[in-house]
């Protein structure tokens, strides 16, 4: 296994092989670091070439995993093997597929002195639950309502406990609603790309209450260089909001789909079912902690985000390529 042999600008990136990952991966190499991927499967041919990729199905207890953070200084964990909406359909599995790996990933790590920070990615999506407050900051109460956000939630509580007991370096990051190029439809998570997969393949998109739910979209490479700032300038022990501190609804995104739809000859097939019951109404996040420790704010509006996400979903769409 060939890995790098510099410590001081090496960062792992643990599910970088990803929707989210892929950018953050991007934004590293721009910035001149040393990159190992970690995933489960084979290289993917769109990784950079210079990666050092290493395939490792077997997860956080292999050895492959500790001989990769002997190597770096830095760790990005992207890892998690279950979205919000499968979460519901088994939540045991959610624990187990998760919580067990991710606390021998933070056990592990805080063996080793030389990683001078941790990352890890929650989900500022899920973990706040149900509110009233128009803009959520880190301090609003936790209280979520998925098998989903739960096992990020206590993933977090263990990252604490190592920062306290074992001074691991780790800092949480909280991620709204990522979307943009790259991002799989029809997987229960990521609506701007099962929105655009379903006009482009004549599918009936399904809209859960007379408007949707409201949610706080950040384009991926927004989501990136703020994980990445987080890993530069960000405190060890804290928690960060990443968002856009704005709120569409679905019919909104709807809204700013249906012209581009149209200019290319496709049109939207939409069907309105009643609200479900485990959907949290309004989910829009306060950035500004993470703007103060590490300078990041959002570069991409909505207006071009969704744009070049259409773009690219069409271009894929028009050569026939998988999602």
């Amino acid at each position: 296994m060939l890995l790098p042999t510099d410590l001081t600008r090496t960062t792992c990136v643990i599910g970088g092989a990803g929707f989210i990952g892929r950018a953050v991966v991007t934004e590293l190499l721009n910035l001149g670091r040393q990159v190992v991927v970690i995933g489960r499967n084979a290289k993917p041919v769109e990784m950079p070439e210079e990666v050092y990729y290493v395939a490792n199905p077997g997860g956080a207890s292999t050895p492959i995993i500790k001989q990769v953070l002997e190597a770096v200084s830095e760790v990005i964990d992207l890892a998690y093997a279950t979205s919000p909406q499968t979460s519901f359909q088994d939540p045991v599995n959610d624990i187990l597929v998760n919580l067990p790996e991710a606390v021998q990933i933070f056990e592990l790590a805080a063996t080793m002195p030389h990683i001078r920070k941790f990352v890890w990615i929650s989900s500022g999506g899920t973990v706040y639950g149900r509110t009233t407050a128009s803009v959520i900051n880190e301090q609003h109460s936790t209280m979520p309502i998925s098998p989903y956000g739960i096992t990020k939630l206590a993933i977090e509580k263990y990252a604490r406990m190592y920062f306290e007991t074992k001074q691991l370096p780790i800092v949480c990051v909280r991620p709204a609603n990522a979307y943009g190029e790259w991002q799989r439809p029809y997987v229960g998570q990521g609506f701007v790309a099962t929105a655009i997969a379903s006009i482009l393949d004549g599918r009936e998109l399904t809209l859960f209450g007379e408007h949707g739910t409201i949610r706080d979209y950040v384009h991926v490479s927004d989501v990136a260089s703020g994980i990445v700032g987080a890993l530069l300038k960000g405190a060890p022990g804290e928690v960060y909001n990443l968002g856009s501190g704005t709120g569409l609804t679905n019919r909104e995104v709807i809204e700013w789909l249906t012209p581009l739809a149209n200019e290319a000859g496709f049109e939207l097939h939409l069907r309105v079912q009643p609200p479900r019951a485990f959907d949290v109404p309004a989910n829009v996040l306060d950035w500004q902690k993470l703007h103060l420790d590490t300078g990041w704010q959002p570069q991409v509006s909505f207006a071009e985000g969704i744009a070049r996400t259409w773009e690219w979903f069409v271009a894929r769409h028009a050569t026939a390529i998988s999602y």
